[in-house]
């Protein structure tokens, strides 16, 4: 049987977050989980959700736990916020620990899995720079079981997460997106990518940077991943039993 639908009731109100629920009259057979970057906050992921209009699936956007110091509107994923001295700008690695706790046990474990009946392989993650870090982290540390998938533009596995400490590749299929120029996603941190997960795609885009797609041919590959994971429950006969 397909998880329910889930409700803000289903989650810890220490969370902030927004569902968006799949297109209508489609029962929700996968989530997605969408996880913003640094410095902005999940109402800016919500719209993803409602444009992505993916079939039989919620879309979930989730606000990180911390905000930022100085006034400065916005919220970032890190165990700390430290600062370069010579640019000024904030240092994106600075661990993800009390993150993909909250990831993997607040809204995984205890809500999707625990109260609205999906299983891992139903959920997905789509992160967007340090979001994206966090999706990686959250699915390398998912032990002995594996997501739908995780989707990262222009965030890596966190430096702060040693491989040895991870016994075995992660089976969750991952794909990640860089710019061709001036990525964050350095030659050295796909082959770190190649070492933690076992089923990895790395879409590399001509332009400088690794902002957010911008037009269809650079979301191709993204909604290519999406059909080839996502699952469906249409024209399934109802009370149908998988078989694994």
């Amino acid at each position: 049987m397909p998880g329910r639908l889930p409700t803000k009731n289903d989650f810890s109100p220490a969370v902030s977050l927004s569902i968006t629920p799949p297109p209508p009259s489609q029962q929700p057979a996968n989530v997605l989980i969408l996880l913003h970057g640094l410095g902005d906050t999940n109402a800016s992921f919500e719209p993803l959700g409602q444009q992505l209009s993916l079939p039989e699936t919620a879309c979930i956007a989730v606000q990180a736990p911390a905000a930022l110091p100085f006034g400065l509107r916005g919220f970032h994923w890190g165990d700390d916020l430290v600062i370069d001295d010579n640019t000024g700008e904030m240092n994106v690695d600075t661990g993800f620990k009390a993150s993909s706790k909250l990831i993997l046990d607040e809204i995984i474990r205890k809500g999707l899995v625990g109260k609205c009946g999906y299983r891992p392989v139903e959920i997905m993650i789509f992160g967007f720079a340090q979001g994206g870090m966090v999706a990686l982290q959250a699915a390398a540390e998912l032990d002995g079981e594996e997501l739908g998938g995780v989707i990262s533009i222009g965030g890596s596995l966190s430096l702060s997460t040693p491989l040895k400490a991870l016994e075995k590749k992660s089976k969750t299929p991952i794909l990640v997106c860089k710019g061709s120029r001036r990525s964050a996603l350095s030659d050295s941190a796909v082959s770190r990518l190649k070492d933690a997960f076992a089923f990895v795609e790395v879409q590399e885009w001509k332009k400088t940077g690794d902002d957010m797609p911008s037009n269809r041919g650079e979301m191709f590959p993204i909604m290519d991943f999406f059909s080839r994971r996502l699952r469906s429950m249409r024209g399934v006969p109802a009370g149908s039993v998988e078989l694994t």
